[in-house]
């Protein structure tokens, strides 16, 4: 049987829990799980708000039958058109074959991309409506949020923002569907939220203020994302946390990460970790990159202003688990970060200079001198991890 939960009268949540995929397109760890949201307009015309991912395509298609009841399917609208929404679309064309596909124009060639489907397709552009009854449908694009045919549907009637991945979160939902349901306050769902953010939205900040930009007009009084909570308590909570990652703004507080082949760049990162703590930064994490998923490390770093990057030396250059990190921040284009250097080296260097060419490349403010320990750090090279801790701290006191 299937679970309803209900939005309003007429709207219902289909979604699926994913606890047995390991990482969310192939490379963000989901410890947590997922989830996949859908959702069903049972109006005097039906509409069904994308789809599952394929595994979960069967219980999907029963699902909607049975909360349909006999009716048929009227409209599918495809917000998204990435597999993980729109995987079960196929399967949806088998059971209503005369169903309307409704996307914008960039949705079609995905839609013919993926799985070969071109007829029964209406077209709609910005502002369009669409009539089911009672409810009213109005469409909005929010092009790179993430994707180019990424678009939003709005519920006039009762006032649901359908966000597709905008607002969304790893973590499935255990028991709790709406915000006010969980404790956002004493489990980690904060972190997964702007861990999803950090890593599959994060690129597009300027996107993401055009969208906010042109939805702030509108009366929503419930946001149904494609992953993740549904939020009905906390819409200004929310949107201000997409507002600030989305204009880059760090609170106080420092990252430290370090690549470390034998420990001693390890133990630098410690002693600075622990100055930082002594001139009064109460916010100090602390990442080793050969162990620390990078999804995980951006997260911290979208939060906090400062960052303190630490590498061996390897092959005269730096640590191929550093490289990687640098590399994906250069790719998310965050700004407005300040940033510490450190590292150790033996017969040669390289490491310092590589990860001050990144900050040069990201247009990071690089604070203090930086540090380079040969082989192990000496009395010296602890002072200098002191001197660079607190200018960092230095730099961080006007942030509240």
């Amino acid at each position: 049987m299937a679970l309803k939960v209900q939005l309003s009268d007429k709207v219902y949540w289909l979604g699926f829990n994913d606890r047995r995929k390991h990482l969310f397109e192939n490379q963000w760890p989901l410890e947590k799980g997922i989830t996949y949201n859908s959702y069903l307009i049972d109006d005097e015309k039906t509409a069904l708000l994308d789809t599952a991912e394929a595994p979960f395509s069967g219980d999907f298609v029963n699902w909607v039958k049975e909360l349909l009841n006999g009716k048929q399917l009227d409209y599918l609208i495809i917000n998204h058109m990435e597999p993980d929404h729109s995987g079960s679309i196929k399967d949806i064309i088998a059971e209503y074959p005369d169903v309307t596909i409704v996307g914008n124009r960039k949705t079609q060639p995905l839609l013919d991309g993926f799985y070969g489907v071109s007829e029964n397709f209406k077209l709609i552009a910005e502002g369009d409506t669409l009539e089911l009854g009672k409810h009213t449908l109005q469409f909005f694009m929010i092009p790179m949020v993430h994707w180019p045919e990424s678009m939003v549907t709005y519920d006039i009637t009762d006032k649901i923002l359908f966000s597709n991945d905008a607002f969304g979160s790893f973590g499935t939902l255990n028991g709790g569907v709406f915000d006010d349901e969980i404790d956002l306050n004493t489990t980690c769902f904060n972190e997964e939220v702007r861990r999803y953010y950090s890593n599959i939205v994060g690129k597009y900040g300027i996107q993401v203020q055009k969208a906010l930009a042109k939805l702030g007009g509108l009366d929503i009084k419930m946001i149904a994302p494609s992953h993740g909570l549904i939020w009905r308590s906390q819409i200004p909570y929310i949107i201000e946390k997409y507002n600030k990652w989305s204009t880059h703004v760090g609170e106080k507080g420092v990252v430290i990460v370090f690549g470390s082949m034998y420990g001693n760049t390890e133990k630098m990162a410690d002693y600075i970790a622990r100055f930082l703590i002594e001139e009064g930064v109460k916010n100090v994490q602390v990442h080793d990159a050969s162990k620390t998923h990078t999804s995980y490390i951006i997260n911290d770093i979208w939060k906090y202003k400062g960052v303190i990057f630490g590498s061996a030396t390897y092959n005269g250059g730096i640590f191929p688990p550093m490289a990687h990190l640098l590399s994906d921040l250069e790719h998310y284009g965050l700004r407005d970060r300040c940033l510490g250097v450190f590292g150790s080296s033996s017969w040669g260097g390289g490491s310092i200079r590589i990860i001050n060419k990144f900050a040069e490349n990201i247009k990071w403010e690089v604070i203090g001198e930086p540090v380079e320990a040969r082989s192990t750090p000496k009395h010296v090279d602890i002072e200098m991890c002191r001197k660079l801790a607190k200018a960092m701290a230095e730099k961080l006191s006007d942030i509240k």
